[in-house]
């Protein structure tokens, strides 16, 4: 299974360890979808800084494909977090750096290349909105993750792309969710993923509801799980259809993510 990931890429510096750790929504998804067995790429605009290097040098040790990502001087996407009780709390962000100001452009050769994957994956803060018809048109199964502070606008700009579309639903009771993702199914064939944290998740496919219990365990760090619980969904949808088996997959990646610093290791010191 080839698998892409098209957007963010930063570094998480936790303030209260001085230490950084590559991350990001597409990225992470590229790095848990190499670590599950797929052939993962990554697609992403890096800066000239340490961050980028630190990001760069990380995928290019794990073997992730990243021979079509653009360079731009500037700072790369890096956000400030801390840690309470194993829970990350974000304390804010240069909003993507260089992935911001350079929006990623797709050549004839970019569509080429991209049609040799089984599956895209994007998201909210990865900058590619402008992208997603595109994508789109190139009939490749396509993921976009709206986070869990995404605008009613925004959803509605661009749910109609997205074969499948993950929503962070934990500030919602699960009767908002379930109502919520129900009321954003616009085609057959979709389906809506609802995480909800420490609560059980929500996918609902145009027909039916189904729910996944998520596997407890004491977190050494939550950074990254909503993540893995989306890499390992997709990387079994897209094997066997089942999803009540992906969600399931998610859960027990999600759990595992939790016991690893960053997003999946790898920090410096800043």
């Amino acid at each position: 299974m080839r698998v892409l990931g098209i957007g963010d890429n930063v570094v998480d510096k936790y303030v209260h360890l001085r230490m950084m750790y590559p991350g990001g929504n597409a990225l992470n998804f590229s790095v848990f979808a190499k670590e599950e067995g797929a052939d993962a790429a990554f697609l992403g605009v890096f800066g000239d800084d340490d961050e980028a290097r630190l990001v760069e040098n990380t995928l290019q040790k794990l073997e992730i494909d990243i021979s079509r990502c653009r360079h731009h001087s500037g700072e790369n996407g890096c956000a400030r977090v801390t840690l309470e009780n194993g829970e990350r709390v974000f304390l804010g962000s240069n909003e993507g750096g260089v992935t911001r100001l350079h929006p990623i452009e797709l050549s004839e050769a970019d569509k080429e290349y991209i049609r040799g994957f089984d599956i895209i994956h994007t998201g909210l803060y990865s900058h590619t909105g402008h992208l997603l018809s595109e994508l789109n048109a190139l009939q490749i199964p396509l993921s976009f993750d709206f986070s869990d502070d995404f605008e009613e606008e925004q959803v509605e700009r661009y749910i109609g792309n997205a074969d499948f579309a993950f929503f962070s639903c934990s500030h919602m009771t699960d009767e908002e969710t379930q109502n919520y993702i129900q009321s954003k199914h616009r085609r057959t064939g979709q389906v809506l993923i609802a995480t909800r944290g420490g609560e059980r998740s929500i996918v609902y496919d145009g027909t039916a509801f189904y729910y996944q219990t998520p596997e407890f365990i004491h977190a050494v760090d939550t950074m990254g799980a909503g993540d893995s619980y989306i890499t390992a969904f997709l990387l079994s949808m897209i094997q066997d259809g089942d999803i009540q088996a992906a969600m399931k997959e998610g859960s027990r990646l999600a759990a595992k993510s939790c016991l690893m610093e960053g997003s999946f290791g790898f920090g410096a010191r800043y």
